[in-house]
């Protein structure tokens, strides 16, 4: 008897054993950086390490200088993987504003990199977005930036480097000229992380980068914005992204929202619906902009929703509650 007890014993912890490898294969199984690994660029296309588009679909953060800036803390990264099912976060770090990159450059990496590293650490894909509309004007200041970034995460797979949101009404040779400079400046660290560059027009006039994209560096991406209800922001602008598409540039909607461009404005499903599913249709990666409690369209929190993410339904917006039901139906897989 005391035999077949010790077999039994023994038996019961193998299967023990056995149960917690499957649920801890189970768990890095739901992590995006385990599935898909690294990212590169290949034909026009992101591809993840098995050659397929992995079509990440996440959240931007806001401006980390206003009032989005409470919500860069690790646990709302936290409730953003577990409760949102994100696998892009984008962060979007100020640069011009009085309490941003110019102004306080020790305070926003600090604020940024913690953010960055709960990303990594919960699996998911981080955009590092250095958000600003004039970055020709802060080149040096970009160069320095994305040097002290990619030294740090070199080789780490989760990250993608966001160079220039949303340059204004300038010619695609200054977008060109500036992306240049600091493609140099990471690849002197980082070889093989994807870098995201900008297009005229508030990132919209992608169909002209198309035309004359980025040569002599590989694992190069560019970023499409539209706001899916805006009246200048519907089949004209979808025509862009299709030329640019037929083109095969590769492309990374790096912002999108549900109302109109400046924030506010009109929120309509249909229009979101026709948007969400044009880039399902070409398996494009995606961030809605964006987190933050401000009295706006876009938002996804009410005013006053905490600060460390464990948010109900009855503390999400309108937008909110669509966006997060979308990922939740999505990235269910």
């Amino acid at each position: 008897m005391a035999a077949n007890k010790h077999c039994t014993i023994k038996i019961s912890g193998i299967v023990m054993l056995l149960f917690w490898s499957v649920t801890f294969c189970k768990a890095q199984s739901a992590n995006a950086v385990n599935l898909h690994g690294a990212l590169k660029v290949r034909d026009g296309k992101i591809l993840n390490s098995h050659n397929k588009p992995p079509q990440l679909r996440g959240i931007s953060l806001s401006w980390s200088a206003w009032g989005g800036r409470k919500y860069y803390n690790p646990e709302v990264v936290t409730w953003l993987k577990k409760d949102f099912k994100i696998s892009l976060l984008r962060v979007a770090m100020a640069v011009e504003p009085d309490s941003g990159y110019l102004k306080d450059p020790d305070g926003q990496e600090r604020l940024i990199t913690a953010v960055v590293d709960a990303a990594i650490k919960e699996g998911i894909y981080v955009l590092i977005d250095w958000h600003d509309h004039h970055a020709n004007v802060n080149i040096n200041e970009a160069k320095s930036f994305f040097k002290k970034m990619s030294a740090k995460y070199s080789g780490v797979p989760n990250i993608i480097y966001e160079i220039w949101n949303e340059p204004e009404r300038v010619e695609w040779k200054v977008v060109k000229d500036y992306a240049l400079e600091v493609i140099a400046e990471i690849r002197k660290n980082d070889k093989e992380n994807i870098i995201v560059i900008g297009s005229p027009n508030w990132d919209q006039d992608i169909h002209i980068a198309a035309k004359d994209p980025i040569k002599g560096f590989k694992n190069i991406a560019y970023s499409f914005h539209f706001y899916a209800s805006d009246p200048d922001h519907q089949d004209k602008l979808m025509n862009k992204a299709n030329l640019a598409l037929g083109l095969e540039l590769p492309i990374m909607v790096t912002e999108w929202g549900v109302g109109e461009a400046n924030g506010n404005g009109v929120f309509d499903v249909q229009k979101s619906d026709k948007w969400v599913n044009w880039m399902e249709q070409h398996k494009l990666s995606s961030a809605n902009w964006n987190l933050t409690d401000k009295k706006e369209t876009t938002a996804l929190l009410l005013p006053g929703a905490p600060i460390s993410g464990r948010w109900s339904q009855e503390m999400l917006t309108p937008a909110g509650i669509y966006i997060r039901s979308l990922l939740i139906k999505l990235n269910k897989n």
